[in-house]
């Protein structure tokens, strides 16, 4: 590996990565980390406390133009007063890539082009699942799940980034 790659942690497993990513070392240890679930038609946004202690889902944001997006994006950042970002990868149960981890990597490195924080990546396998469920046991109508899976989703990616980088 090179001075010039950067690792992009996924869980209990490494990829090397050239792009511009930074290391977990980067991130300060107090202040808002933001995770994302990218969808292919929403994204769901998840915050931890400055303590990065919990995280809460936020709100689901619609996936329009990567202009749009992007500016949703900072608007959210700048309202939590982030230090951080997480991005969802979407991995096979086999950890293999699939096409929307290629679309999370191409997300993570624009919009890593486009801050000055850190962004990272996290596996994200089984999270929507895993959503649904923490939802179906806190009661919640099977008629809002569809609107607060992607939030709850992201919530998931952030706590297992949290666990991970402790």
């Amino acid at each position: 590996m090179q001075t010039s790659d950067y690792i992009i942690y996924v869980q209990d497993k490494e990829t090397i990565n050239p792009e511009h990513f930074a290391e977990p070392a980067e991130v300060p240890r107090s202040g808002r980390i933001v995770a994302l679930d990218p969808g292919t038609k929403h994204i769901g946004v998840a915050v931890s406390d400055v303590t990065q202690t919990i995280a809460t889902p936020v709100k689901t944001i619609q996936r329009r133009s990567w202009k749009k997006t992007l500016v949703d994006v900072k608007d959210i950042l700048g309202q939590f007063d982030a230090v951080a970002l997480v991005i969802g990868l979407p991995l096979n149960t086999d950890g293999t890539e699939s096409e929307m981890s290629a679309d999370a990597r191409r997300i993570a490195r624009n919009v890593s082009l486009s801050l000055d924080i850190p962004v990272f990546l996290q596996d994200e396998r089984v999270t929507s699942y895993e959503a649904r469920s923490r939802l179906w046991e806190r009661g919640v109508d099977p008629r809002d799940t569809k609107r607060l899976v992607d939030s709850e989703a992201a919530a998931i990616i952030l706590t297992d980034f949290l666990a991970a980088r402790n």
